[in-house]
């Protein structure tokens, strides 16, 4: 890629882009949904990035707090959660631990399903199936993107509550999902290439933040896997499926 010479790269997940400036300081680099790119090492800070690489952050480890607050909402005897992730992702560190926090808060332990590959699912689902955690919250990550479907068909089987970052799984039939409007974000990041385009330069645009964000229910799900949305998240929600 960097022998093409493009004027800009546009890439989607944060190992990728750690790939790309580690080929190239000079091609201007654009991802529109990095997580932790500060403390993944991506850029120097978000106001100013300080290199070729711009984009947008997706605050990925706050969410991942809040997800596991919106479970303990749903599940009101919520104990133990398992987390299924992607270890190998740098960026995903910062979001284990501010899930960690979180549980600690609210008194709910975390049974940790790391997976890498295809092989690592299905070990995931066998142990899951006889650990029996009370819910399943599954942390942003293109590979785990890629088994959604699987993930989805799994918890419904299994009838565990399960928590998403985007509302893609809930289509499939998860049950509930918080993040941020990835519309939203693609657009802004259209926006960024444009201004590289006319010359500006990745080091002087901002990392930009999310300010939308959307709440997404399955209520099929909810009375597939046994579980009762409380009326007050239900009128939060931003999107019911029926």
């Amino acid at each position: 890629m960097v022998r093409l010479k493009a004027d800009v790269v546009i890439t989607s997940t944060t190992p990728a882009a750690l790939a790309l400036r580690n080929a190239t300081t000079t091609v201007p680099i654009v991802i529109p949904t990095a997580i932790d790119p500060v403390g993944t090492g991506l850029i120097a800070g978000l106001a100013h990035p300080g290199g070729n690489i711009t984009g947008g952050a997706l605050l990925s480890a706050e969410l991942g707090a809040k997800r596991l607050e919106l479970l303990k909402e749903l599940v009101p005897g919520l104990s133990r959660t398992a987390v299924l992730w992607n270890g190998a992702n740098p960026a995903n560190s910062l979001a284990w631990r501010e899930t960690e926090g979180a549980a600690r808060t609210l008194g709910v332990t975390l049974q940790s399903y790391d997976v890498r590959g295809l092989q690592d699912f299905n070990i995931a689902f066998a142990t899951m199936a006889q650990q029996r955690p009370d819910a399943v919250s599954v942390l942003t990550d293109a590979l785990i993107t890629q088994y959604q479907k699987e993930i989805v068909d799994f918890a419904i089987n299994e009838r565990l509550p399960s928590v998403f970052p985007s509302k893609d799984p809930i289509k499939l039939g998860g049950l509930l999902s918080y993040g941020p409007h990835y519309s939203e974000m693609m657009r802004r990041a259209a926006s960024q290439v444009d201004k590289i385009l006319r010359g500006a330069q990745p080091a002087d645009l901002p990392m930009e933040q999310p300010t939308t964000f959307e709440l997404v229910i399955n209520l099929n799900t909810a009375r597939a896997v046994g579980v009762v949305v409380p009326p007050l998240m239900l009128s939060r929600a931003d999107e019911v499926i029926e």
